[in-house]
């Protein structure tokens, strides 16, 4: 399983994750759009980001925010255009940065032509581009959608949705689909993309004899623990196309099982994903028990088996860490030295590094069918309204203080959440034990996480204490405090106590 290379860039890079249409609008409509990243493009650099993953882009009808696809190989005008694109992919290369795409190849939107064409008699070529069955079996459809299987009236047959009823799955056992989908992977590819996040790859490959689960029977979604071998044969086909271009272009699955030793599968012998997104710190609340248990996983199985792990504490699909850890700051910032000292890649989703928490989404201002509208809400640049999203109201409201967390107000300010937030990305990149080094748990107050980071004669060693009290730490040799969450007591040297909520990194004490 182990890379052809020890350290390609993947595995020394920090990945921050753009939902577009919330990140920054430039014309006015009060949607996000790729010219809005481009114009932010500053704010990554500062933040010493060195790749960026979009959420879809592409042309759709946007009943589950892009993830119901009807061009893969065209932007949809809601974001700008192709031309807009090439410009930010241009871009973001001449900053010495990558640009990443979601690719959705479980299912296309029903307005896609292909689908068009596969429901509009059962005898059309594309028929059996997506699923169809005389008679519907237990399987249940993720974001609410109930039964995962709808009535056609025009052909007399059920077809297939693990999604929204208006996300039919394709049939990847059809050469031709996935010849087809091979073409959008290299459509993107000669347009300079360095590589893609998978959506729910797990979904590709469908029980052949499509039997009753009984979980599905409890009300358990399939998507939830779908994994049949056939996924495996869809993603070695799409490493194949990836690893025939140059320049270390990355794949990284999200394979939404909530087991690690399955999730490692899907790294194949070295020819599935080169990373897998780890979801058990998403659903954690700040406590040692869960993070403990979580990391120590993740190291007695991917580390033998020399797949490179991934750490993740939000995204556009789960509350923001803040609004999970239930509104503190502290722990918030706790967590951010967290995620950038542990063995592996971390993503950072927009807002993270302003601290923001989850927008208070009224019922007739949702939007989304899974209501997952909180964590999606704009980014605020400026303190004063409407905080640089000029022209009419943006398409959700505002997260908490928005005024006071802007960007405007945080880049450039000491001891702001952004500036610590960079000041982590710099020492990760600056320190070979942080970037590429072995990981060892040490001994501590159990309301205390601590590790050290060792590569060669570079070592780091971080202390988190998730108590609302001090605790005693101590560590052998002399150490100093390099970066503090709170900022209190950095460039001096270690007392062997955590302050409360308080998260360090410790380098050894200069003579």
């Amino acid at each position: 399983m182990r890379d052809s290379s020890d350290h390609p860039w993947w595995k020394g890079a920090t990945i921050y994750q753009i939902y577009p249409r919330s990140f920054a609008d430039s014309n006015g409509d009060g949607i996000g759009d790729l010219n809005g990243v481009l114009h932010h493009l500053d704010h990554l650099q500062k933040l010493g980001i060195d790749a960026v993953w979009l959420s879809p882009i592409f042309r759709s009808p946007m009943l589950d925010a892009g993830y119901d696809i009807s061009d893969y190989c065209d932007v949809d005008p809601l974001f700008g255009s192709l031309d807009d694109i090439d410009r930010l992919i241009s871009a973001v290369h001449a900053r010495g940065m990558r640009l990443l795409l979601d690719f959705v190849p479980n299912h296309t939107s029903d307005q896609h032509p292909w689908f068009v064409e596969s429901r509009s008699s059962r005898d059309n070529p594309k028929r059996d581009w997506y699923v169809w069955r005389d008679q519907p079996n237990n399987w249940r459809a993720q974001l609410n959608a109930g039964g995962a299987w709808t009535w056609d009236e025009g052909t007399q047959q059920y077809y297939l949705h693990l999604f929204l009823p208006q996300q039919p799955d394709l049939n990847w056992r059809n050469p031709k689909v996935v010849e087809a989908m091979h073409g959008v992977l290299r459509f993107w590819l000669d347009r300079g993309v360095d590589g893609f996040r998978i959506d729910v790859i797990h979904c590709t490959g469908k029980d052949p004899s499509f039997a009753d689960d009984p979980r599905c029977l409890a009300g358990e979604p399939l998507a939830n623990f779908n994994d049949q071998p056939y996924s495996h044969e869809v993603l070695r086909g799409i490493r194949r196309v990836v690893d025939s271009y140059p320049g270390e272009r990355v794949l990284v699955g999200e394979v939404n099982i909530r087991s690690t030793e399955r999730v490692l599968q899907y790294y194949g012998a070295g020819d599935e994903l080169h990373m897998s997104f780890n979801f058990a710190p998403l659903d954690a609340p700040w406590e040692p028990v869960m993070f403990r248990t979580c990391i120590r996983d993740v190291e007695l199985l991917l580390a033998p088996a020399g797949a490179w792990p991934t750490w993740v504490l939000s995204n556009h699909d789960n509350s923001r860490q803040r609004s999970r850890y239930h509104g503190s700051l502290r722990s918030a910032r706790a967590a951010a030295v967290m995620l950038l000292t542990l063995r592996g890649t971390p993503f950072i989703y927009q807002g993270e590094e302003l601290g923001l928490e989850d927008a208070q989404i009224g019922a007739e201002e949702r939007v989304d069918p899974g209501n997952r509208d909180g964590c999606r809400a704009p980014l605020p640049w400026l303190a004063e309204p409407p905080h640089g999203w000029s022209g009419e109201e943006p398409w959700l409201p505002f997260p908490p203080d928005a005024d006071e967390l802007a960007a405007e107000r945080q880049v450039g300010a000491a001891n702001s959440t952004f500036d610590l937030y960079r000041r982590l990305i710099a020492a990760r990149k600056a320190s070979p034990a942080l970037t590429h080094g072995s990981w060892e748990e040490l001994r501590s107050h159990p309301e205390v996480l601590a590790y050290r980071r060792r590569h060669g004669a570079d070592e780091r060693i971080v202390c988190i204490n998730f108590a609302d009290k001090p605790h005693v730490c101590p560590i052998n040799g002399h150490w100093q405090v390099q970066i503090a969450s709170d900022g209190v007591g950095e460039e001096q040297p270690y007392s062997g106590e955590l302050a409360a909520g308080q998260a360090l990194i410790l380098c050894p004490q200069e003579a």
